[in-house]
């Protein structure tokens, strides 16, 4: 029996994922299909005049179970994946894009949407409705419902190409990843290092039956070495490692996949009657426009320019002065930045890394949330778990009420893509009456136990950790009636608000002073240590926000132009960075190849609302400031404006019910230290 087509009787409803088979995935997705058709014909055939009940109600709860069984498998196969299951993707996805399409393209279906949106004003609806409405209505008309049937065919095959594609680039990457070793074999090699990475560097090669010290390009082995190792030729062959995924023009090679996805997205655009990818994105974000992006990404590079130029000078004198460096490459960024911070506020991650053993973090993590929402974490062992390093997590509200399941998976291995998520295995929703609450997951690649050492955190890891929290409880505090509009599901450039507000609490003395102890003796980080760390805050951050805006005006020259001139991927890099380059160009490297955020994920268009998020969350957080930082009034406005409420309503009239104003930049530039 496929256990996939049950309704899962688990504890919670949880996924039952010890009881999956990877051959139950297809069967199960195709059977899905068939049962979500007859609920469309359903809707279709019902000869009851459209409204809002029998139609986008209806529409908006067909097809669940295949919702649920696909998020599992798409989430395994970024966190747990293997040959067989990257096959399936490759068969599936098409599938499920094809019928995505058959719904959007439905024309009976489509004229009983139309037929409610051009009579919403009879139906009497609430803001939620109103914005479900919308958001269905569009997604018709956003995706081809309005075209002729050729243009229709056009748009399917298009499709169907991008969802190939995009799991091509990303599967790519990952074993690019996984087929990189620096395998050292000479101890002076690891000149340098600190202790815990080269315990860590021994026990892998071990794992591998292999003598000496392994070094991979997974963050917790790459971050170190080129923070720390004083070998520069080992340096520099380990960032062009990293720095060439996908760019060797080999079997592994991604050049052709990005100008494919650059160029059908754009064709995709023009079908549907906008002037390119990233017009037919912003029109659902808050930035509206590319020419607003372009505006704020320009304003904030003005900005951040001349400091970025001044903190950049300062690191040549310095490895000038340490090393008599002439020439500062990119493999020599974090390495003499670590040293610079060391001498200008007598602070590095190794002075602090013994306060953040992952245990104590995650903990904090949880009281901060208890103590801003009232939240409980309760370890439980009665689910099932897709892996053993996987922690899974009862949360309950002051009333003991389930709010929430909580799955939390920290380490690297082979199976699971790079950097860090947040995700969901069942959505929350109010059906019949009940609130269905919602199945989160913080997926991250920190550092593994050693032999000798705890997981300890870097202090970049533990805002990692607090920012992908941030996300989860978004999706935890969830609190709507339709699933396609609760937690995360918010215009893009709003979606990083609640993460980027938590990390805030990274800085603060009464949030560090609740879980910031050391391993071996419980001491509460010293209180001068938590002054350097505010006061470190700021250093580089021109450089920072420089890289940042990189990153946002090369994913706008890839989907704000017609990209169907650009033929050489690395040219058409080099010049979309001229004004933001520190460094010398490396010509092994490519940043687009591997830039999966917007070339396999929800980014592309989209990079800028890291930047437009801070602006937001620098605002909020004054506001927590203002009043203090646990201040249960602040919080529970920003819980029941922002995180319970999803996309039921437009971010900016949430965000100002929440702030009293929208939201200004003169905290972020403050914060940054970009202005006085």
């Amino acid at each position: 029996m496929n256990i996939l087509l049950n309704n899962f009787s688990t504890n919670f409803n949880t996924s039952p994922f010890q009881s999956i088979k990877n051959e139950d995935y297809k069967p199960a997705i195709l059977k899905l299909i068939e049962d979500t058709k007859l609920e469309i014909e359903a809707i279709v055939n019902n000869t009851e005049t459209p409204t809002f009940e029998n139609t986008i109600e209806v529409l908006e709860f067909s097809g669940q179970q295949l919702d649920r069984v696909t998020s599992i498998f798409f989430n395994l196969n970024s966190a747990e994946t293997n040959d067989e299951l990257q096959k399936i993707a490759q068969d599936i996805s098409p599938i499920l894009t094809e019928f995505g399409n058959d719904i959007t393209l439905n024309e009976a279906l489509f004229k009983k949407v139309k037929h409610v949106y051009d009579n919403k004003d009879r139906f009497n609806l609430n803001t939620e409705q109103s914005t479900l409405l919308d958001k269905k209505y569009k997604s018709f008309s956003r995706n081809g419902a309005n075209l002729s049937e050729d243009k229709k065919q056009q748009l399917r095959a298009i499709d169907k190409q991008l969802a190939s594609l995009k799991l091509k680039f990303g599967e790519n990457i990952l074993a690019e990843t996984n087929a990189f070793e620096m395998l050292i074999t000479n101890e002076v090699d690891l000149s340098g290092l600190p202790e815990g990475a080269i315990e860590a560097a021994k026990q892998l090669a071990e794992s591998k039956n292999k003598d000496g010290w392994l070094i991979t390009l997974d963050y917790p082995s790459y971050i170190p070495f080129m923070t720390y190792a004083d070998n520069r030729a080992l340096r520099k062959k380990l960032a062009i490692a990293f720095g060439a995924k996908g760019f060797k023009n080999d079997k592994l090679d991604n050049q052709q996949h990005v100008l494919d996805i650059a160029r059908l997205r754009f064709e995709r655009a023009n079908l549907l009657g906008y002037n390119t990818h990233a017009h037919f994105v912003l029109e659902e974000r808050m930035a509206q426009t590319p020419e607003k992006v372009n505006s704020f990404l320009q304003d904030l590079l003005v900005k951040a320019k001349p400091a970025a130029l001044r903190e950049f000078a300062q690191l040549e004198q310095f490895a000038k002065e340490l090393d008599n460096i002439d020439q500062l490459e990119k493999w020599d960024s974090a390495y003499y930045s670590e040293k610079l911070k060391q001498k200008l506020f007598n602070l590095d991650d190794e002075q602090l890394k013994p306060y953040f053993k992952l245990e104590n973090v995650i903990d904090g993590a949880f009281q901060v949330a208890n103590k801003l929402f009232g939240l409980q974490f309760k370890k439980i062992d009665t689910i099932d778990k897709y892996h053993e390093d996987v922690m899974t997590y009862e949360v309950l509200d002051e009333n003991n009420q389930l709010v929430s399941i909580f799955y939390a998976d920290f380490f690297p291995r082979a199976g699971k893509r790079n950097g860090a998520w947040m995700t969901s295995y069942k959505p929350q929703f109010i059906k019949d009456g009940i609130n269905q609450r919602p199945h989160i997951s913080n997926v991250c690649n920190f550092t593994k136990p050693t032999k000798s050492k705890p997981s300890l955190l870097t202090f970049n890891e533990v805002t990692t950790l607090f920012h992908e929290f941030g996300h989860g409880l978004h999706g935890m505090l969830a609190n709507t009636t339709y699933p396609s509009l609760s937690g995360t599901s918010v215009f893009w450039d709003f979606v990083e608000l609640p993460s980027q507000v938590l990390e805030n609490w990274c800085y603060e003395r009464e949030a560090l002073e609740l879980f910031a102890k050391h391993y071996e003796t419980g001491e509460i980080i010293p209180m001068d240590l938590v002054q350097k760390i505010k006061e470190s805050a700021t250093f580089q951050e021109g450089m920072q926000t420089l890289r940042q805006l990189s990153f946002g005006l090369l994913d706008m020259s890839w989907h704000g132009v017609n990209p169907s001139d650009i033929t050489n991927v690395k040219q058409h890099e080099n010049k979309t960075f001229e004004n933001t380059n520190l460094y010398p160009d490396v010509k092994e490297n490519c940043m687009s190849t591997a830039f999966a955020h917007i070339f396999q994920g929800g980014y592309s268009s989209g990079y800028y609302s890291y930047k437009w998020a801070e602006v937001l969350d620098a605002d909020a957080f004054d506001y927590f400031k203002e009043k203090g930082i646990f201040n249960k009034d602040v919080a529970t406005k920003f819980k029941d404006n922002v995180l319970s409420k999803g996309g039921t309503d437009n971010p900016m009239v949430l965000y100002k019910r929440f702030r009293g104003q929208e939201p200004k930049p003169e905290a972020l530039l403050k914060r940054a230290g970009l202005i006085k």
